[in-house]
């Protein structure tokens, strides 16, 4: 359905200029008129409403596209004259026919691969108010409210987690929103990097080593490659140890570099590794790493996807002893309902933070109301100065869906995926290759039964069988009524991955998903007959 025609109001010919010293000032007070903003507001709540209404209907992703579409379909130039009254109506309606036709639907109840961008009601609302008031609280003077809700919604935040006092503000650390896991990890790393180098010297720097498994995410290399630190140890995961990094190869691996003269810098742990939702076990992690090493190992904790898990009880499996970690990330827009982008950092100790990435010499952005105060500002604590009033939304959402609300959205999720996997299990042309811990079932179809591999999978088909796995996404993703589904390699092993994780997802999508995976895989069993 279209969205109803704008009404605007008529342009007033200069009737609002001045003129100063011979020099006309034109003055638009349409750009923020309150009258003309609750119109044009009520077109876009109707098109998202609309969007959300039919987007269970459509394909998550688009199928008919090839690079390059959407070039050809607008002009190469913005307007250059100022446009008409119509202006808005006619670019939503290229959202909607031109824009959205091309889109991977992300908030589609069958979008199933890759970890939830999660939408809420109050999320989307709690984003618009925030772009509205468009505060810009880098320091405390600058939006003193801002400042302090971002502080007690972390806390909130943190203990709705279980995360260790010393993490907390009301503990003695404290936390911050920034954009994306990816800024998380860079900020902690150069934390890290200056703190170990006011102890060891400016001259080692070239000696410093970062630890991860061979399942961290790519922000750890990235945020490596950025802060100038070139060795990265990524060592080798099993899936006898279902995929987690082992305390044993670490503890072996800081040992080899300490002799070899090096300076073991930062580890990196993840909860819920993103091909296969690993954990790796983070208290037997810290005690390696500080068996080992001669000077403090700053440890982090990736905590991305299943950090929002942390909220029930029942999933904290392998992740309760947490109380040596320097530092946590996790993406509240992944799972807990807050829409993108929202990651949530805590420290144990922010002067670290502070004192690697603050900037106190600019005169003009102190303010004498903060002088002799103990005040937080956020502009030290990441490695942007403007920023955006993420707490706003997130504080939205606890208020009115609740730690108790947040649970039953991700029990949900992990009750679909259960469902899933039992389908899965119950198939004799299918098997699960890793262990799920939370919303991810990773399976694959199963191989002619040749010999086995030592990383305990059968090593059936081989080439030929990959390729016709990597077929069988391909033809579950073509199929225009079906599931969205991604893949990984692990182990030398291609695995499909269904990720639960979308608000509008429910058991008859997951069930209707699981059809079309096993139609496609008789399709293609029947021809290799």
């Amino acid at each position: 359905m279209a969205p109803p025609p704008l009404r605007c109001h008529e342009e007033t010919n200069g009737s609002n200029n001045t003129k100063t010293n011979g020099v006309t000032v034109v003055a638009n007070n349409l750009l923020l008129d309150a009258e003309e903003f609750r119109r044009q507001g009520n077109l876009v709540v109707d098109l998202i409403a609309d969007y959300y209404a039919g987007i269970g209907d459509i394909p998550v992703h688009p199928t008919s596209v090839t690079p390059g579409f959407l070039l050809r379909q607008l002009p190469a130039e913005a307007p250059a004259a100022r446009p008409g009254p119509e202006a808005f109506t006619d670019a939503l309606r290229d959202i909607r026919d031109v824009i959205l036709p091309g889109m991977t639907h992300w908030q589609s109840p069958r979008h199933m691969a890759h970890f939830p961008a999660s939408s809420s009601t109050v999320g989307a609302l709690g984003e618009a108010l925030a772009a509205g008031i468009n505060a810009v609280p880098f320091t405390w003077a600058a939006s003193p409210a801002a400042t302090e809700l971002e502080m007690v919604v972390v806390d909130w935040l943190g203990a709705a987690l279980r995360l260790p006092e010393p993490l907390l503000f009301r503990g003695g650390g404290g936390g911050t929103f920034v954009g994306t896991t990816c800024e998380a990890i860079l900020c902690a790393l150069v934390a890290a990097r200056e703190r170990k180098l006011a102890a060891v010297g400016g001259h080692r720097a070239g000696d410093l080593v970062v630890y991860c498994s061979d399942q961290t995410h790519f922000a750890l290399a990235k945020a490596a490659r950025i802060a100038g630190v070139r060795r990265l140890r990524a060592l080798p995961t099993r899936r006898a140890d279902a995929f987690a990094l082992s305390p044993r190869a670490v503890r072996d691996a800081v040992r080899d570099d300490v002799a070899a003269g090096l300076v073991p810098l930062f580890l990196c742990a993840t909860v819920g590794t993103t091909a296969t939702g690993a954990v790796d076990p983070v208290g037997d992690l810290c005690a390696a790493v500080k068996k080992e090493a001669k000077e403090e190992v700053w440890v982090h904790v990736d905590a991305a996807y299943a950090g929002s898990a942390l909220v029930c009880p029942e999933l904290r499996r392998g992740v309760d002893t947490m109380e040596a970690v320097d530092s946590f990330s996790m993406n509240a827009h992944k799972w807990l309902l807050a829409n993108t982008d929202c990651c949530a950092m805590w420290v144990r100790d922010p002067r670290h933070l502070t004192d690697a990435l603050g900037t106190d010499h600019d005169v003009i952005l102190k303010d004498a109301a903060a002088e002799g105060h103990h005040v937080v500002d956020y502009k030290d604590w990441s490695l942007t100065l403007t920023r955006r009033f993420r707490a706003l939304k997130m504080w939205l959402v606890l208020r009115c869906y609740g730690v108790e609300g947040l649970r039953d959205h991700v029990r949900a999720h992990v009750s679909m995926a259960a469902l899933f996997e039992t389908m899965v299990r119950a198939d004799p042309r299918f098997e699960v290759v890793a262990e799920r811990r939370f919303a991810l079932v990773c399976f694959r179809l199963r191989p002619p039964p040749l010999l086995p591999r030592s990383n305990g999978f059968s090593n059936g088909g081989g080439h030929h069988h990959h390729q016709e796995e990597q077929q069988q996404e391909e033809e579950i993703n073509a199929t225009t009524s079906g599931p969205y589904l991604s893949s990984a390699t692990v182990a030398g092993v291609y695995m499909l991955r269904c990720a639960i994780g979308s608000t509008l997802t429910t058991e008859r999508h997951v069930v209707e998903a699981w059809k079309v995976v096993q139609d496609r895989a008789a399709f293609l069993l029947r021809r290799q007959i």
